[in-house]
């Protein structure tokens, strides 16, 4: 019994430590992308522009298990959006690849929120 307790809770730790917000984040490389692929045109960190505040977005999904899916389906998927006009457009799709900086952008998004 002591032994699949143990490893029930290392398992939860584990997944807890390698998940990708727990991961080392670099809020200047996030910030960086953001800026190079022009997600800050439309959002600001603090206040609503065209799109929600990403504080707001963060708020929305604190907590969330399934938070850090739902914002990396919207910046890769080119769903449509609801703009501050009540018109709609696609949100615009971030063309960088590479996981890493894709989960960093995440992760800082989500670290707003606190």
């Amino acid at each position: 019994m002591k032994i699949k307790t143990i490893s029930g809770i290392l398992s939860l730790a584990g997944a807890v430590l390698f998940s990708p917000v727990a991961a080392a984040m670099d809020a200047d490389a996030a910030q960086a992308l953001a800026k190079k692929e022009g997600c800050l045109k439309c959002h600001a960190i603090d206040k609503k522009k065209e799109g929600p505040a990403l504080k707001e977005i963060a708020a929305k999904y604190k907590g969330k298990a399934d938070g850090e899916e739902k914002i990396m389906h919207q910046i890769t998927s080119g769903d449509k959006v609801k703009l501050a006009d009540g018109t709609e457009e696609e949100h615009k799709i971030i063309k960088t690849k590479d996981k890493g900086e894709l989960n960093n952008l995440i992760g800082w998004i989500l670290s707003l929120g606190k």
